[in-house]
């Protein structure tokens, strides 16, 4: 099962963090948001990733490039600099790095790489937000609707704490993480090859351009998920994510 990441955007809400870098590789813990979404991916068995790349996409690949040896002891011989690992590689995974313009939309992005996803259903998420979404039970139930594409639907996080009032008392106070009410494209997509067809050029959005047409053609698919989800848009966003990090038992950490 191939996944695809969309990690072009500039992230211009977050420019405190993505002046310099790419939203993508904002950390969490000391790792990028990246590296948590795939972890999540792998987790469920899905290790082969295509990475839509745009905004400062030699970032990504830097990463990557030197991935094995920043997360593994290592010799270096400086009579010839060879350089020799002391474990083996810390993840089994597939990473394509394909550049895909940096003005290109959303589904534009995706559609640079239809030549890769041609041979059977694939999976797309966002580069910048978490979820404990159960992922084989999303496939699962895209297989069971049998249409063109399924997208997670989730309720959008809360932004401020929830007050009940009795009277001039407040019985009960909470800082919810979410909404009990609405649903909201949480990502965490899962495609048929056909639904390629809807992408028409770099300007294309996927959800405005291709998703739209795709659900009036009554081709989409919603996988409620009622559980954990957080997207990265601000800076209060990431401060919640890293203090959920911090806790040591973070809700979208589903992997050992």
């Amino acid at each position: 099962m191939k996944v695809v990441i969309l990690a072009g955007g500039r992230g211009s809400r977050l420019s405190e963090e993505t002046d310099l870098k790419p939203k993508p590789m904002v950390e969490i813990g000391g790792r990028p948001i990246l590296w948590h979404i795939m972890k999540h991916y792998a987790h469920y068995g899905f290790k082969e990733f295509y990475i839509a790349l745009g905004y400062r996409g030699e970032m990504i690949k830097r990463y990557f490039l030197d991935y094995n040896l920043m997360n593994s002891s290592m010799t270096i011989n400086l009579t010839d600099g060879k350089i020799s690992s002391h474990r083996n590689a810390p993840e089994d995974w597939l990473v394509h790095l394909i550049d895909t313009g940096i003005p290109t939309n959303t589904g534009g992005r995706l559609g640079r790489l239809k030549d890769f996803l041609a041979d059977g259903t694939f999976m797309v998420t966002y580069g910048d937000g978490v979820g404990n979404v159960d992922l084989s039970r999303l496939l699962a139930f895209h297989r069971s609707q049998h249409r063109l594409a399924t997208v997670t639907a989730v309720r959008p996080p809360a932004r401020f704490g929830a007050i009940r009032l009795e009277g001039d008392l407040v019985p009960q106070f909470a800082e919810k993480s979410q909404t009990s009410e609405g649903w909201i494209n949480g990502g965490y997509f899962v495609f048929e090859p056909a639904m390629l067809s809807y992408l028409r050029g770099d300007e294309t959005s996927l959800e405005v351009d291709a998703l739209e047409k795709i659900a009036s053609d009554g081709q989409l698919a919603a996988y409620r998920h009622e559980d954990f989800w957080q997207p990265m848009d601000t800076l209060r966003d990431l401060r919640v994510l890293e203090s959920l990090w911090q806790t040591g038992k973070p809700p979208w950490k589903v992997w050992q």
